[in-house]
């Protein structure tokens, strides 16, 4: 049966909105935490878990691979109806997962250590940042176990599993939230705890559902363990997700270091305008995680066809979304910002930089839009080169050449990466299908 454009449209979002709705908590979490803590008296406390959550963010994401590399190749194995595959997958991801998150916690001192000297932010802003850090790093293997789980959900197209998980992880954690905040005034400690009750809340529901959802007749045996080749093997697929992602986080924590050396009101200002990036990612990811799924089984399948059309949905939308939330900030972006914090000087700092916000969803949904399709067919060297070229060839030399700007020219710099991404992945996908390369081995 040959598939045709609103069909796919139809597809595409039966698995977007759930997706969608699922990423859109994430930012919800990340405003609720800048919401109760920028209402309190200080704006240490703000930047506090700024910076220690952006620290997290590089060291969970170093390993985002755990969730985008599963998202691949679960959804080639699922368009290929390879039931063993789909199960080996999971079960070594997961076992994965596990080990470097006990590790994280071993090496939790040194890691965090660094992690702070490389920020450098005010003493009074580190002290608070390494104690809610010691407490978030016991969160670890949950994280990780979540991001498998979540990408070998979205690769067997059981998009509402993410939702069901990460709704009730964000609202358990939202409700936390106020009661260790505002409630018991645990200021950015309790922000940090009720973060690592909800993260192993998350894995648990997740696995139940995973389980419910096992394909029928591949009985658990022990083939499906493999052997120590096929676990690194996992690993050399994914290396190079790994490099890209670590490259795009480390010029999200330059971001920040840059902002703490200009002054803990910069730093808050930027903490606030970073939390409606996180929202534009996460709300626009809705259709590129739906591309990986919908991308990876035409690939299995080997039909350039639906590949075709699958691209051309993914963008469509993509682009309309991007849209709707360029008027939201436009019209609504000071209202926004006065929801976030109540401090005078860091309201006033952030409307100055708010029209910097007004061009990101335009600027970014190239970006996410490519990572979706790239995943989807495990092109992930491309993701990992076009990103070194973006970060050092692009964000660093225009950080150089605008420092005279202050913050204007960090945030130029960060619109200036976004578009180098967009340029060099369309041009590479513009040639693999030139070259009908999508459906050859990487």
């Amino acid at each position: 049966m040959t598939l045709s454009l609103p069909a796919v449209d139809r597809r595409l979002w039966a698995l977007a909105w759930p997706l969608m709705l699922t990423n859109l908590t994430v930012p919800l979490l990340g405003l609720v935490d800048t919401a109760v803590l920028g209402h309190l008296d200080s704006p240490e406390y703000l930047g506090a878990v700024a910076v220690g959550a952006n620290l997290f963010s590089i060291l969970y994401w170093t390993f985002g691979f755990m969730r985008m590399g599963t998202t691949g190749l679960a959804a080639q194995a699922w368009g290929k109806r390879d039931r063993f595959g789909q199960v080996a997958l999971l079960l070594r991801s997961v076992l994965l997962a596990v080990a470097i998150g006990l590790l994280l916690i071993l090496l939790h001192q040194p890691l965090i250590a660094l992690g702070l000297n490389l920020m450098n932010p005010s003493p009074d802003v580190s002290a608070l940042a390494a104690e809610y850090a010691a407490i978030r790093i016991w969160s670890a293997p949950a994280v990780l176990c979540q991001y498998t789980l979540v990408g070998w959900l979205i690769g067997t197209q059981y998009a509402r599993g993410p939702m069901l998980m990460l709704i009730a992880a964000n609202g358990l954690n939202i409700v936390l939230d106020v009661l260790f905040v505002t409630g018991l005034g645990w200021n950015s400690r309790g922000v940090a705890i009720a973060t690592v009750i909800a993260e192993y809340g998350a894995a648990g529901l997740g696995f139940a559902i995973v389980w419910s959802r096992l394909p029928e007749g591949q009985r658990l045996t022990r083939a499906l363990l493999g052997q120590l080749a096929d676990y690194l093997a996992i690993l050399r697929v994914n290396r190079y997700i790994m490099v890209r992602t670590v490259a795009l986080l480390l010029v999200l924590a330059f971001f920040t270091a840059q902002g703490a050396r200009q002054g803990d009101t910069i730093l808050a200002a930027n903490a606030v305008l970073i939390t409606f990036l996180l929202l534009i990612s996460n709300a626009l990811d809705g259709f590129a995680n739906a591309a990986e799924a919908l991308i990876g089984e035409a690939v299995g399948k080997g039909s350039r066809h639906r590949f075709r059309l699958v691209f051309a949905s993914a963008l469509r939308w993509s682009l309309w979304g991007a849209l709707l939330l360029t008027l939201v900030f436009v019209i609504g972006g000071k209202a926004l910002i006065a929801l976030l914090t109540s401090i005078p000087e860091v309201k006033t700092t952030a409307w100055q930089y708010l029209p910097w916000l007004w061009l990101l969803p335009f600027a970014s949904v190239w970006g996410f839009l490519f990572d979706g399709v790239f995943i989807g067919a495990t092109r992930t060297r491309d993701m990992q080169n076009t990103m070194l070229f973006s970060a050092l060839g692009v964000f660093l030399p225009v950080w150089w050449l605008t420092t005279g700007w202050g913050n204007h020219g960090l945030w130029f710099s960060l619109i200036a990466l976004m578009l180098a991404r967009a340029v060099s992945m369309g041009w590479l996908c513009w040639s693999h299908s030139r070259h009908d390369r999508w459906f050859q081995t990487p």
